[in-house]
């Protein structure tokens, strides 16, 4: 600026004839930059001056609203493009979870009035297990499904389970025959406890006070409803018993024995059914045996006809089904969310056999029966709780 003015003169002809000034400024010619490139003038050309800052964060808002949903720095997935693959997710387990409660029911509905009109449940079991190892045989022959890819000490693992499965199947199948449906699926809700016990006295494993506080009301409402039950029946009590605590065996040698086996939930399953249908059958001729079950299929067809038939095949197939697809729903879901599904199935099966069947139920057996299946959810919570899997 002080350059500027002192280049500021009066010009001596202008001086007296007139009282007009004018500035005259001398050109400043600034060195050339070095490597200088002239650039052609562009309208994406960022500006020389700096923006201001509420500038800069509109531009930024703009930019993000109109940039396409990208992975950010960290690898996480925008709400964006995460929302679709959580929604189709959710939608399969609630799929799963329907067809898993629906088979159930089905197979149920279909194993009591097998066992009603042909009371030998030992030959019941051993079809049901015989129905799923051919559906899977025939699927892996046709390549509907993939064949497992399995060894010597996989089938070695296996054993353990596929004994305590055969018994808790059997078990479950001898306490239908007996008592009604409703009772039965009341008594197998007090499993929680059977786990409890089992892991404690004979694993050693210890477990928070609201773990245990959870079976009172799943031993009491169960011993309840025993008692309120109209049509007791001891053997039908203790097969339900029996089958809990099977069960129980089956899933501690499950965790313990199948460790880093990688097969998928449909063909463990089927696997499991297979050595399980070995390992009944010899037991099945010696309980009943071939003249009894002819002369119970006679009376049955005799007295049902033609759709004793379909009953056995239903409950046989619908046996194998709903069993897959609880575990093919193990892939997909925790076991928090597993277990919830499963008391809500138990009450499903327990409310549809008591309106098709027409069973009579006193009030105070059906709050035994609430009591019982909500201590199996307050369980689930609290277990789940304690070990921090939420």
């Amino acid at each position: 600026m002080l350059a500027a003015a002192a280049s500021v003169k009066f010009s001596p002809a202008s001086a007296g004839a007139s009282t007009t000034t004018m500035l005259a400024f001398k050109p400043v010619h600034l060195p050339a930059l070095p490597n200088a490139v002239p650039r052609p003038l562009s309208l994406s050309a960022r500006p020389l001056y700096r923006q201001e800052p509420f500038l800069a964060a509109a531009r930024n808002d703009r930019a993000a609203s109109t940039a396409p949903p990208a992975a950010t720095a960290d690898g996480a997935r925008p709400v964006e493009t995460a929302a679709a693959p959580e929604a189709a997710k959710s939608a399969k387990i609630g799929v799963y979870f329907a067809t898993w409660w629906a088979l159930n029911v089905i197979f149920n509905i279909y194993n009591k009035k097998v066992l009603n009109a042909f009371p030998y449940p030992w030959l019941t079991s051993t079809l049901s297990l015989a129905a799923g190892s051919a559906i899977m045989l025939v699927s892996w022959a046709t390549r509907i499904a993939e064949a497992p890819q399995t060894d010597l000490d996989f089938w070695k693992a296996l054993s353990p389970v596929a004994i305590a499965h055969t018994i808790g199947h059997v078990a479950a199948t001898v306490s239908m025959a007996k008592v009604a449906v409703s009772f039965t699926h009341i008594i197998k809700s007090a499993e929680p406890a059977f786990s409890v016990f089992v892991s404690r006295f004979f694993l050693g494993e210890h477990f928070p006070l609201p773990v245990y506080f959870s079976l009172l009301p799943i031993i009491g409402g169960c011993a309840l409803a025993a008692v309120t039950e109209l049509n007791f029946n001891m053997i039908g009590f203790m097969g339900a018993m029996i089958s809990n605590l099977a069960f129980v065996f089956r899933n501690i040698f499950s965790k313990k024995g199948m460790k880093g086996k990688s097969v998928s939930g449909m063909n463990y399953y089927a696997c499991l059914s297979m050595l399980s249908l070995v390992i009944l059958l010899p037991f099945a001729f010696a309980m009943e045996g071939p003249k009894v079950w002819a002369a119970g299929w006679q009376n049955a067809v005799a007295e049902i006809g033609p759709n004793f038939v379909w009953w056995v095949a239903a409950q046989s197939v619908f046996y194998h089904l709903y069993n897959q697809v609880s575990y093919m729903s193990l892939d997909e879901i925790s076991p928090l969310t597993f277990s919830v599904g499963n008391t809500m199935k138990r009450i499903s099966v327990i409310v549809a056999s008591i309106i098709i069947f027409r069973t009579p139920v006193q009030p105070v057996n059906a709050l035994g029966a609430a009591i019982a299946i909500l201590g199996t959810f307050i369980y689930s919570q609290a277990k789940q709780f304690s070990c921090g899997c939420l």
